[in-house]
């Protein structure tokens, strides 16, 4: 049996909501071990820093783990504090991933101070979003909507907003009730599939380190973890990344679960959409199932366009 730790270092993004995750998961612990002195080790990433272009131009989802995992190989932290929708689905074996607590909402939340929703959004308004998955379902379902970058974390997303750059900007629900920003939404998405993992928070920690997994154990919630392995799963399967627009959602509850997944073109011109459900011991190898179908309905031929498509 392994001997708990007596400190831990939590290496996290610099961003208000990365330290506000973090900040949960260390209260979370220290509540239930008042022994643990628990320590944030700030950092930027260069997700953090390259703002003036999409994430998919410059790296995708690795630019905002690359480095918290060079401060576990180095030793400056013990684990780091990641948003599981921006973790890349392949990790390298010497580390590896817990979620931690229950799933926050996943869906994704419009926000606007001039519009309801989107379907009231006259033609040419100008929502804002880098993400490739939101602008492919935004591009098929409301094409007289024009769709301008937006980068940044969400208080900067947020004041672009409010300057009027934007007629309405899309973010994460789970970011903005984490921060206390709910009020900010004018309506959820749900009709949208978020991101892979989206609202989970995830812990990575160096694999051998088995005294970390004991510490951290307590803390999953069995609903989230098997969505996150289905997701996951999946996302492996058609290229999950920032630059192929995917996203699935799961919903776990009584020991099954049920998942429903896209992958399409930026464009919006061509959605490929389908779902599984399933007891929670088989959650991975459904997700998986689930990813080679979406390929052999039209998935394979658009993640191909995308591939020959000029940056």
């Amino acid at each position: 049996m392994s001997t708990l730790p007596q400190r831990l270092r939590i290496a996290t993004r610099e961003s208000r909501l990365a330290l506000r995750q973090s900040e949960m998961v260390a209260a979370a612990l220290r509540a239930r071990h008042p022994g643990l002195a628990v320590e944030l080790v700030g950092m930027t990433t260069r997700g953090d820093r390259v703002l003036d272009r999409p994430l998919a131009q410059v790296g995708g989802k690795g630019l905002f783990v690359k480095e918290l995992e060079n401060a576990l190989d180095d030793d400056r932290a013990d684990v780091a504090v990641h948003s599981l929708k921006d973790v890349p689905m392949k990790i390298e074996p010497r580390f590896t991933l817990a979620t931690f607590g229950a799933r926050e909402d996943p869906l994704d939340a419009f926000c606007s101070a001039r519009h309801a929703c989107l379907a009231d959004m006259p033609a040419g308004a100008v929502v804002g979003t880098s993400s490739l998955r939101r602008e492919c379902q935004l591009r098929n379902r409301y094409p007289r909507l024009q769709l301008r970058p937006l980068r940044g974390n969400v208080n900067t997303r947020l004041a672009k907003l409010d300057a009027g750059e934007y007629d309405a900007i899309i973010l994460a629900v789970a970011g903005l009730k984490r921060l206390g920003l709910e009020e900010r939404i004018r309506a959820r998405l749900d009709d949208s599939i978020p991101a892979i993992g989206q609202g989970i928070l995830a812990i990575e920690h160096r694999a051998e380190r088995t005294d970390l997994a004991t510490l951290l154990a307590p803390f999953e919630d069995s609903g989230a973890a098997c969505e996150a392995r289905a997701e996951r799963a999946l996302g492996l399967v058609v290229e999950g990344s920032c630059e192929v627009p995917v996203g699935a959602i799961a919903r776990a509850g009584q020991g099954r679960f049920a998942i429903e997944a896209f992958v399409g073109l930026p464009d919006g011109t061509r959605i490929v959409r389908d779902r599984a459900e399933g007891p929670y011991a088989e959650a991975a190898a459904i997700g998986t199932a689930l990813g080679a179908r979406l390929l052999a309905a039209g998935g394979r031929e658009i993640l191909d366009a995308i591939a020959r498509t000029p940056e």
